[in-house]
């Protein structure tokens, strides 16, 4: 009976403890980052339209129906490349016809000097009056201005002939073809097609005055304003976010300023291998200079903005998370620099910010800064 009774209270109180005994809720999972110190320069951004180097409308340069277009809307052309074919009948009959009357105004100026010798030795002799060597003289030089007027009619007529064969003036890729073979075109017609140029290529920008104050502050004070530009190295940034590979530099500072807009225009070249800049299209430049600066830099993902400022959420040692106030710096791409509030290696929280609050425990889960 006693055993028995033992038994009872002893199972009892298992039972007790084990429905008392709940399991400890999870921490959260936040994504954090480490600050990390970095080399950055001192640079400045703008918005920036880029340009091709040379841009060249094809246009028509006699009349007459186009027969041939020899080439690839959107291809490569080389300068020289036959483009587009007009028809030539026409034209090289007035060159046939030129050179018809070339011969024969060169026959007539044979029989003019043939004249003209002929009574210069009647007049030696004296066997003729003067009069007649004059009328002689007066026709060689009508023969002769006749044949020069042919010739440069010869040299007008194979110029037209020459127009009807369309060819590039420059390396570029052409567009689109305005016109269909068949067409009826001439010097009053629109535009054939363009060619834009496209290795290498221009990225212009304008710079206000207060920006001119930031990049003399930013770039260095010493030097003049086109010194200091053309010295630093010039990044776009294109419209997906991404860094272009080639960095440019700056090789045109106006020397005037747009009293529109109140900016100095500035201009870079970059190379352009892979086409990926376009002409006309937007995009945004970083000129980049001065010595490099040792800075604390964290994903941009990571700040928090308030009334007071900026702010991080900072896991400290005891895997709590701690607001920190920071003052920050220009961002560079994804990352921004922290020139207050960090210390090196401070893990930072990127992701699942909304689903923790300061004083609480949580379980972090690093990532490189700038993955």
């Amino acid at each position: 009976m006693l055993a028995a009774a033992v038994f009872t209270i002893a199972t009892s109180v298992v039972a007790y403890c084990q429905e008392g005994a709940k399991p400890a809720a999870p921490l959260p999972s936040v994504t954090v980052a480490r600050a990390v110190s970095k080399d950055i320069r001192p640079s400045v951004s703008f918005s920036a339209r880029v340009e091709a180097i040379d841009k060249v409308e094809l246009r028509a340069r006699v009349d007459g129906f186009l027969e041939k277009r020899l080439f690839t809307e959107g291809q490569d052309v080389k300068a020289g490349d036959l483009l587009f074919v007009m028809e030539k009948g026409q034209y090289e009959a007035a060159v046939d016809q030129a050179e018809g009357a070339i011969e024969s105004a060169q026959s007539a100026l044979e029989l003019a000097n043939i004249e003209v010798d002929r009574q210069t030795a009647l007049v030696a002799k004296s066997a003729a009056p003067k009069s007649q060597l004059d009328v002689a003289s007066a026709k060689q030089k009508e023969a002769k201005g006749s044949l020069a007027q042919l010739q440069a009619s010869l040299e007008k007529a194979n110029l037209d002939l020459s127009y009807t064969d369309i060819r590039s003036p420059i390396d570029g890729r052409i567009g689109r073809s305005r016109y269909s073979v068949g067409n009826f075109i001439g010097p009053s017609s629109n535009v054939l097609a363009t060619i834009v140029s496209q290795d290498p290529i221009y990225v212009t920008f304008s710079v206000s005055q207060r920006e001119i104050l930031e990049v003399r502050e930013k770039l260095g004070t010493s030097g003049k304003l086109g010194e200091q530009v053309s010295a630093a190295a010039v990044h776009v940034q294109l419209a997906n976010g991404k860094q272009y590979d080639h960095s440019g530099k700056v090789n045109f500072v106006d020397v005037t300023v747009d009293q529109g807009t109140d900016t100095v225009p500035v201009r870079a070249n970059f190379s352009n291998p892979d086409r990926i800049l376009i002409d006309g299209q937007l995009v945004n430049v970083t000129v980049e200079g001065g010595s490099p600066q040792s800075l604390l830099v964290i994903p941009q993902s990571a700040v928090q903005l308030d009334q007071a400022g900026p702010f991080v959420l900072v896991v400290n040692s005891e895997k709590k998370v701690e607001t920190r106030r920071i003052e920050a710096g220009p961002p560079e791409g994804s990352e921004l620099p922290v020139l207050k509030g960090l210390t090196a290696d401070d893990l930072v929280v990127t992701e699942g910010i909304q689903k923790v609050r300061a004083g609480q425990l949580v379980t972090p889960v690093e990532t490189k800064s700038g993955s």
